[in-house]
């Protein structure tokens, strides 16, 4: 799962990624200082692994992860190529949802590319170079079927689509606000627009607002967008992220508590990547080790066995799988066999999370 933190310079990306990375990005006070994407790959925090870990003592825990790429700046006029433009949106061609970081506080010591904190005007900013970037695309593709409508009439369908996409663009709304079909989602995405790409708005506030029962004024802008296009937030203090990437696990937990933020800003945004993608987690446990493995909500057994290796899914014969809550409460999987608690499941189960399973095939 690749996720790119984008942004307008100076808005906290660099910190906030080198906080959830540890990967020593570059975070300086002046635009461009990220020129090439830097690339973290993060473990997805997930308690049930330390649990099944001390009950079968496990040689090796292995988290699933998470790829942040930390994107260019963007400024006004990128679609043009203006600043870094044209790399910044070959960039985000390559992840699979976008983190969008807007300065949610004030702060005359760090340089703002507008002037002042202005969340509504950064993300119209950005996404309105977004949106000229896809009109251009599409403009050489309705040419394409226009072409293709002299020869092939059922051409015309695709070209209504396309028609509407454009219009939507056009009124300044973000692909990912149309309502389409299952079909019409199938053709949209095959499209690779970059305003089609799913976005949690990370709002970075100040680290004197953490923990604060209310948003600010800033903050509350940004739900406003993120609800009018069906966007997910995830409220953030990236001082507070720097600050907790240098403590012990121990120290990390009792300073969560006393600023009252409840989790790192890393879990929410494995949460809310997690929900936005619409993805769980199955596990395997045993002796060797215990392992967390990421695949889409509705995948069936076979397919999240290929998650493993192509070979499980060639094979499946069927998964013994228990959920996780079941395998816990009985203490052990022998345990729970005796209660008939161990399913026998075939090729169409459906995976949920937390289901522990072991896949039997045929090499």
């Amino acid at each position: 799962m690749k996720l790119g933190i984008v942004g307008l310079p100076n808005v906290g990306k660099s910190t906030l990624f080198n906080a959830i990375t540890r990967a020593g990005a570059e975070a300086s006070n002046y635009p461009f200082c990220t020129i090439e994407p830097n690339v973290g790959v993060v473990s997805v925090p997930d308690d049930r692994l330390r649990v099944l870990h001390e009950m079968y003592n496990s040689k090796k825990t292995i988290h699933t992860t998470i790829e942040f790429y930390d994107i260019a700046g963007l400024v006004r006029g990128a679609s043009k190529g203006e600043g870094l433009g044209n790399k910044f949106l070959g960039h985000i061609r390559e992840v699979a949802a976008i983190v969008h970081v807007v300065r949610c506080f004030e702060d005359p010591n760090v340089v703002h590319v507008s002037g002042a904190a202005n969340p509504a005007s950064d993300i119209e900013t950005i996404n309105l170079e977004l949106i000229f970037a896809d009109l251009e695309l599409l403009d050489r593709r309705i040419e394409k079927t226009v072409k293709q409508l002299k020869a092939d009439k059922s051409a015309q369908k695709e070209l209504d689509l396309l028609t509407r996409i454009k219009q939507t663009l056009e009124s300044g709304k973000p692909a990912r606000t149309l309502e389409l079909s299952a079909d019409e989602e199938k053709f949209v995405k095959s499209l690779d627009l970059l305003t089609f790409k799913p976005v949690i708005y990370a709002a970075n506030i100040s680290e004197d607002e953490a923990g604060a029962s209310q948003d600010n004024a800033f903050v509350a802008q940004v739900r406003s967008i993120a609800d009018a296009e069906g966007s997910d937030v995830v409220v953030i203090s990236a001082k507070v992220e720097a600050e907790l990437a240098e403590l012990d696990e121990e120290e990390r937990a009792a300073f969560i508590e006393e600023l009252g933020i409840g989790e790192s800003g890393l879990d929410k945004l494995v949460r809310a990547s997690y929900h936005l993608l619409d993805l769980i987690s199955f596990l395997t446990a045993g002796e060797p080790e215990v392992r967390a493995w990421t695949v889409r909500r509705g995948a069936k057994a076979p397919e999240a066995a290929g998650k493993i290796h192509s070979d499980f899914e060639r094979g499946f014969i069927r998964a013994e799988t228990i959920s996780y809550e079941n395998l816990i409460s009985c203490g052990s999987l022998a345990a729970a066999r005796e209660k008939g608690l161990v399913r026998s499941e075939g090729k169409e189960y459906v995976v949920k999370d937390g289901d522990v399973i072991h896949f039997l095939f045929n090499v």
